[in-house]
Parts: structure tokens; sequence; C-alpha cells
């Protein structure tokens, strides 16, 4: 070799190997499926076996004496609509009324929970869970009690003229408020109130404070901070709340049984009367899901119109 020629080039170091990637095994993969399972089993068996034997009651004709069988009736559908569209629209008007009553006195409950209460948070709290220690038709009948006739609060409405107002508008009638929709929609309120303040509570108890100081330190005005930044923010809860109070005041019957009339009967009355009393299966059947499809398409567009979907 002369001086002039370089030497030669040691080969490049080789990578090492990676290591050898661990497959889970498979039972480790199959966790999260069996944890799963009795969920899934739960619906199955309370839920989607009880949907189908009912879509198939639906479709059968027949009596009680001769037995039901599946005929593929699905007239009763249409007559079902027919007889009793004037229910399926008062059960709409009322859940709708008793929701955005709901709203209106939720809201301004929760925004005192969430950010007034301090110390007073817990106690406040249970107060609004109180109600669900008692039974349903307790609380309902105790309503009966308070819209008596005679009562202090039919005195007090009649002395501040407001019977005369939902007089006018048909909710009440002869300055009563039993056996009228006015009674109804208050039972409704009443009871459902708790699932429109829990979901609302938890929505703005999740707003960070600071932006409110920030809102403020941008000279907004406290109703400007509630329009563009605690409302916007809070309507997950708002959406929930809604929610949770319409869809169950819309089939509820305990209410419009205990506290109204022949003329304030709902649709959930119809049903029960259907199954129980009058024995028609089909048409007690066809009533349930045509409730259910009705509700189903207004909470779908409801909830495409509120432009959320992060329910809490």
């Amino acid at each position: 070799m002369t001086s002039t020629q370089a030497p030669p080039a040691e080969p490049a170091a080789q990578p090492p190997p990676p290591p050898p990637v661990r497959r889970a095994s498979t039972r480790k993969r199959l966790v999260p499926y069996w944890l799963l399972l009795p969920g899934i089993l739960w619906l199955l068996v309370f839920f989607a076996l009880p949907m189908v034997y009912q879509a198939s009651t639906s479709v059968q004709t027949g009596s009680l004496e001769e037995g039901f069988r599946v005929t593929w009736h699905l007239r009763t559908y249409a007559d079902a609509l027919r007889d009793y569209y004037p229910q399926f629209v008062r059960s709409l008007l009322y859940a709708g009324t008793a929701t955005l009553l709901c709203l209106l006195l939720g809201y301004p409950l929760a925004y005192l929970i969430a950010f007034k209460a301090g110390r007073w948070r817990n106690t406040l709290l249970v107060l609004v869970i109180a109600p669900f220690f008692t039974s349903f038709l307790i609380r309902t009948l105790a309503w009966k009690t308070i819209l008596a006739d005679g009562g202090t609060v039919v005195g007090l409405l009649d002395t501040l003229h407001v019977l005369d107002v939902t007089g006018w508008l048909g909710w009440t009638e002869g300055g009563r408020v039993l056996a009228t929709p006015m009674a109804v929609v208050c039972g409704l309120t009443y009871n459902f109130l708790p699932f429109m303040i829990l979901p609302l509570y938890t929505s703005l108890e999740r707003i960070d404070g600071r932006l409110h100081e920030a809102a403020g330190d941008l000279y907004a005005r406290p109703l400007t901070v509630f329009r563009k930044v605690t409302f916007p923010l809070s309507m997950p809860g708002v959406v929930s709340g809604t929610l949770l109070t319409f869809i169950p005041a819309s089939g509820d019957y305990v209410n419009a049984e205990l506290l109204g009339s022949t003329d304030t009967k709902m649709v959930g009355s119809v049903i029960q009367t259907q199954f129980l009393r009058v024995l028609d299966y089909p048409t007690a059947a066809a009533l349930s899901f045509i409730l259910m499809a009705v509700v189903l398409v207004m909470v779908t567009v409801y909830i495409r119109r509120a432009g959320t979907e992060d329910l809490v």
C-alpha cells in the first residue's frame, strides 16, 4: 500500500434488531367483551326481547278468549292513530309545557348551586333529590291536597287573577285547578324537575370560573357573560335535562289519572287502559310503538338542532 492510498473503510455498524412484539394473549383480548357481557345480556332480556314481543303483538288479531295470532294486520296502527290522535297531541303538549317549566325553574336553581351555594352545595343537592326518597304515587297524591278547591294555593292564584288567565287559555275551569290540564302539568313539572336540575348542575359545575373572569376583564356585562359564555357551555346539560324530562313525561299516565279528568287523558292512560281493562293487546302495542317513533323523531331533530352531542 502506498502512502497516498486511503485505508479501507470499516463496515457500518448494524442497528440492533427490534425487540420482539409481545402479542396479547387471547384471554386478555377477550376481557373487555366479558365485562360487557352482563350488560348486553341485560339489554337483550329486558329490552330487546320485550320490544320484539310487543312488535309481534301489534300485528296480531283475535281476542283474549279465542287467542291472538300474528296476521300482519298493519291497519291496527292506522286505526290507533286515527282514534287516539287527540291523546297523542295532548301528551306532547303537556310534556313540552312541563319540560319548558322545568327548564325555567331548574336553570336558576342549578346555577345557584353550582356557583353561589358555597358550603351549602351538598345540602341543596340533597334537597333536590329528596323527593326520590318517597314513592312517585305518594308525591302525586300530595298534589291533590295542594291544589284542592278552597285551599291556600288556589285562593292565592285566584287573588292574583292567575286563574282568570289560565281559564281564558283553557287550562283551568270554573275557578278550580284539580281535574284540569294545569293540574296535570303541575304534577309533571314537580315530579320530573330533579331530572332537569341534576344534568344542568353537572354541566354548569364543569365550567372553568376563569372564563367568567376573562369575560369580566374584557368589560362584558353579567348578562353578556351568561349569553356568550355560561349558557353555550351549559348546552349539554340543557339537552340532557330536557330529554330526561320530556321522554318520560310524554308517556306518563299517573299524573293524568290522579290529577286530571277524562278530558285530560294522555296516551299513556290509553295504553294502560287498553292493556289492563279493555284487553286489546294489539292496539295497546301499536300505540306504544307509535309513541316511541314520534318521540324518537322529535329527539333526533332536537339534538341536531341543538348542535351538541356531548350529553351529560
